[in-house]
């Protein structure tokens, strides 16, 4: 199995312009800033049950900054995700279809992300200001709930411009694909 490239379908190269590059390296970015925030967590997470374990001791709110940050470093993957191709895809049936048939099938796929990236960011922005003005807080470290909801927002945010920006690639390429086969 051959292992995707960034801006490449695997044996159907689509390249990205320079918007497209910018997308992607402000993605792996943040990606990268997501998988940081995760091994925290996980060096966070060990101190904490090694203290409970041998201490008594654990990190006060463990389980709090697990689930906020989590939520927030969760969100920071998709776009890269996308952009990277590596979106669970199921082409049983296209397998043999013409390449210009399945760009506008994956046209179409990413106009869905796009979408969905934006509703979630417009959602997830629209709680977080909820939840900013009815001032909830976490239980035991008593920090703002709106601030892990907000930390979501870039990475959604991203993810609509990243399905956006590759249905506008799968479109093109799907155009010069029919024009070359004429």
């Amino acid at each position: 199995m051959q292992e995707a490239v960034p801006g490449e379908v695997a044996n159907d190269p689509i390249a990205f312009g320079a918007s497209g590059r910018v997308l992607l390296a402000v993605s792996k970015v943040l990606a990268v800033t997501g998988g940081l925030a995760f091994v925290g967590l996980v060096g966070m997470s060990i101190v904490s049950i090694v203290g409970r374990k041998l201490l008594s001791a654990p990190v006060p709110g463990d389980v709090e900054l697990l689930q906020m940050i989590a939520a927030a470093a969760s969100a920071a993957f998709f776009a890269y995700c996308h952009l990277n191709h590596g979106d669970v895809k199921v082409d049983f049936f296209t397998a043999a279809a013409p390449p210009w048939v399945n760009h506008l099938l994956d046209a179409f796929g990413s106009l869905l992300v796009g979408l969905v990236g934006a509703v979630l960011t417009w959602r997830v922005y629209v709680g977080a200001i909820g939840t900013l003005e009815s001032g909830e807080t976490s239980a035991i470290l008593d920090i703002p709930v709106w601030w892990a909801q907000i930390a979501m927002v870039p990475g959604f945010a991203l993810l609509a411009l990243a399905g956006f920006y590759m249905a506008t690639r799968h479109v093109q390429e799907a155009a010069r694909r029919e024009e070359t086969r004429r």
